[in-house]
């Protein structure tokens, strides 16, 4: 009978030591495991975390094609299970050698400028430390003013909103994560001068609907550093044409955390597209028109 006691204080131990450890984890932020797919996590109450995102996009098949995209953004705990988020972002673009109608005007080179702004907000229903599984949801709004495609003046409104989904295992040491999105957007192109002669450039207002999904596994391999996979599938639907793209990428990650800061790298490469293509593409299997054949994302938090 004392042995049954004693292996039931065992396990009521171990039931409420696993608890207290996955959240001395993730107790410091909303640690971002992955480049592209997010987890259920929320800030603390009252605590705060300073990101920075740089994405370089590279690749269409022909010419030259490369552009960087930053993100700053602060995110703020309102409560254990609510968060605020306000971003700045930026681009640089260099291109040239490669015109498609309707989406590569001409070529065009710039530095890193303002390009755009987000408000996003994350509420937690079920946290991954102590239910079954972790979910939350994450809603954001963004106002752009170029083209992160052309690199051109266009107005768009955007609005986002996704479901996540974050599970441990093996005592987290190995985490799953789960996405599922929908996004909306308003777009109006600036007209431009000097075109060639029947280049197709609509400065008609459009609607646009994406849907997307993705998932990843990381796995801590020694103290501190995770290395995982990710992957996301996307397509997107416009006012005139139906199905206008859709996509599978597809990479690695590498995530270090130290108390107050952490780092993650993500290779991103497109296995597989469809949809609109230009005119001459070679490589018939990828989406290389608002696409690249991969990316590259570092991001960087700060605990606060």
């Amino acid at each position: 009978m004392e042995g049954n006691k004693g292996n039931m204080m065992r396990r009521l131990l171990a039931g409420l030591t696993l608890p207290a450890a996955l959240l001395a984890q993730s107790a410091h932020a909303d640690e971002n495991l992955f480049g592209y797919v997010a987890g259920a996590e929320t800030l603390p109450k009252g605590s705060g975390e300073l990101y920075q995102w740089v994405t370089s996009r590279d690749d269409k098949g022909q010419g030259t094609y490369h552009a960087i995209n930053t993100k700053t953004e602060l995110e703020y705990g309102v409560t254990d299970r609510f968060s605020t988020s306000a971003s700045l972002k930026m681009q640089s673009i260099d291109t040239h050698g490669l015109i498609i109608d309707g989406y590569l005007p001409k070529a065009e080179k710039y530095g890193l400028r303002p390009s755009g702004v987000e408000l996003g907000m994350k509420y937690n229903f079920l946290k991954p430390a102590l239910d079954p599984i972790g979910l939350a949801t994450y809603f954001s709004v963004n106002y752009d003013w170029l083209d992160p495609h052309s690199g051109q003046d266009k107005d768009t409104l955007s609005m986002e909103l996704k479901l996540l989904a974050q599970k441990y295992f093996m005592e987290g040491r190995l985490i799953w994560v789960g996405n599922l999105g929908m996004e909306s957007t308003y777009a109006d192109r600036a007209e431009i001068d000097n075109l060639p002669a029947g280049f197709d450039w609509p400065t008609d207002p459009e609607m646009e609907i994406e849907f997307k999904t993705g998932t990843g596994l990381s796995y801590r391999f020694v103290d501190n550093w995770y290395i995982g996979a990710e992957t996301v599938y996307e397509t997107e639907f416009e006012t005139e044409v139906g199905q206008e793209r859709w996509s599978v990428f597809l990479g690695p990650t590498l995530h270090y955390a130290s108390k107050k800061w952490w780092a993650t790298l993500t290779w991103f490469k497109q296995v597989k597209g469809g949809g609109e293509m230009y005119a001459g593409q070679q490589d018939h299997d990828l989406h290389l028109v608002e696409k690249t054949e991969q990316e590259v994302r570092l991001k960087l938090g700060y605990n606060f």
